[in-house]
């Protein structure tokens, strides 16, 4: 099987021993990205900032690999708090288009770093 490193500049590095991005084929799958702001290595205050920041993150790494959020067919929210869920979506909502990506979306114990959300996704390339 051929598997390609994904990452961008424009994206923070990965927080562990994994790729912020995996292209094998015709697919690409992106690690869980927290809303860190690249430039500054940290989390912005708040679930809004943290969301924005998380697929501006992703809208990133998707470029990098050719691809845009029109490319994506599964996601995977990740909340700290599942009360946020309504802020999130609407802040999502802004990103996709229809036909909407597949998505599951649950509340977590806790998030690397302290984060309020984490998405993930894979695209169809």
């Amino acid at each position: 099987m051929d598997k390609n490193v994904v990452s961008s500049d424009k994206a923070p590095a990965a927080l562990g021993p994994y790729s912020a991005g995996i292209k094998t084929g015709n697919m690409l799958f992106l690690s869980g990205q927290l809303g860190i702001d690249p430039a500054t290595g940290k989390l912005p205050e708040g679930i809004e900032a943290q969301a924005a920041q998380s697929l501006a993150n992703i809208e990133a790494l998707l470029a990098a690999a050719g691809a845009t959020f029109d490319n994506v067919v599964k996601t995977t929210v990740l909340l700290a708090d599942i009360a946020d869920f309504a802020t999130v979506n609407e802040i999502y909502a802004s990103k996709f288009s229809e036909p909407f990506p597949a998505r599951s979306a649950f509340q977590v114990a806790a998030l690397p770093a302290g984060g309020l959300v984490e998405i993930e996704v894979i695209a169809a390339l």
